[in-house]
């Protein structure tokens, strides 16, 4: 009986801190997107003297508050499930724990430039935003779609060096060395600025000739500053097509992405029932 009871309440736990679709996992979901903001607004605002000066005490204050809860949140997440090492080692585990650790170990490390170290620690505290990816776990598909489309971004960008050598190699001809076009490595980043409409201006043709390749170089520059957005939109559109419904977070390492008909986690062969 007491099994049981200890089962329940693991499982009532999980729902509410890995699920969303429940009122109370929605509420948990809000809750610490709403700590994880005011402790970055936290941060940046220390970061600034005279608001330091006149609010450093009730920041230091607040800071372990947050410190308190995300650490509460980052127990109660491995007491949870069934496998707490797998959350430890996973990219969201870890990158828990990096936004916990800079507070602790702010104690410890003291020294003669203990002021230096903990203002050093407090900035990796900045860290904590990456625990938005809890949130973004209804669009995996998009992880899988910027990889789909590597190969294809890859082979574009092959294509524009080798424009960028040919037309920074013609213009290297074309103007004279007075003009900035000393080399031809420098008329090649010459081609690259102006090919991704950046412009910082500090090289420019003088020559009729100069101008017309440059000009050309800009029209292409626009041609195909669209072709990798249409590469990964095509991808995004695809993959959110054929996209499987995706079955809730496996109660034993709390990662996702199991096919709506998997019996058992894919990554440590947990039972997907509850």
């Amino acid at each position: 009986m007491a099994s049981d009871s200890s089962k329940n309440w693991r499982f009532k736990l999980h729902e509410i801190i890995y699920e969303s679709n429940t009122p109370a996992g929605k509420a948990f979901d809000v809750g610490l997107l709403i700590a994880i903001f005011s402790s970055i607004i936290v941060v940046m605002l220390d970061s600034v003297v005279s608001i330091h000066q006149q609010y450093g005490k009730l920041f230091n204050i607040t800071e372990w508050i947050f410190a308190a809860l995300f650490t509460i949140e980052y127990i109660l997440r491995l007491i949870s499930i069934r496998k707490p090492i797998r959350y430890v080692i996973s990219p969201l585990g870890i990158i828990d724990l990096i936004a916990l650790l800079p507070s602790y170990l702010s104690i410890f490390l003291i020294g003669a430039q203990s002021l230096l170290v903990f203002r050093a620690l407090r900035l990796l505290r900045v860290f904590r935003i990456f625990k938005l990816g809890h949130f973004l776990t209804e669009i995996n598909f998009l992880t899988q779609a910027l990889k789909s489309s590597v190969r294809k971004i890859s082979i574009f960008l092959l294509t524009v060096l080798t424009i960028t050598v040919i037309l920074g190699s013609i213009m290297y001809l074309v103007e004279k060395r007075e003009n900035g076009f000393s080399n031809i490595p420098e008329s090649i980043y010459w081609a690259i600025v102006t090919i991704t409409t950046v412009g910082y201006g500090d090289i420019s043709p003088i020559t009729p000739l100069g101008k017309f390749v440059a000009s050309v170089v800009m029209l292409i520059g626009y041609a195909i500053i669209a072709v990798p957005t249409g590469i990964i939109t095509h991808d995004i559109a695809l993959a959110a097509r054929q996209k499987k419904e995706m079955a809730e977070s496996c109660p034993g390492c709390s990662r996702e992405g199991h096919d709506s008909d998997a019996l058992f986690c894919k990554y440590c062969g947990s039972s997907l029932f509850k």
